[in-house]
């Protein structure tokens, strides 16, 4: 079985982005939930994750919105997809008007 991680950056402060709520989903299923910690990760989300297509949800909006920052992104949706049995880490690096993401390891 898979396991999950992901880190969320703040590009525009330079700082991790902490309190960002994320959803692990599979189809219509919620496979997992949390919230970044202090460095922006989340070191665990969902748990035994078998071969197929998965999307993390960022809660990009509340976390702007708590800062008192407009964006143009109140929601940010990565697919992905598990085909082997390993670890995968989803990294965001996030700005009110731009985002980007990469597999990392």
């Amino acid at each position: 079985m898979s396991s999950l991680s992901t880190h969320v950056l703040d590009a525009v402060r330079g700082t991790p982005a902490t309190g960002v709520g994320v959803t692990l989903y599979a189809g219509d299923e919620v496979r997992g939930d949390g919230r970044t910690d202090g460095d922006g990760r989340i070191a665990a989300l969902g748990s035994a994750l078998t071969s197929g297509t998965y999307r993390l949800v960022f809660d990009t909006g509340a976390y702007f919105a708590r800062l008192g920052v407009e964006t143009f992104y109140p929601e940010v949706s990565i697919t992905f997809a598990v085909t082997e049995e390993r670890h995968y880490h989803v990294p965001l690096l996030l700005s009110p008007f731009a985002f980007s993401t990469y597999r990392g390891s």
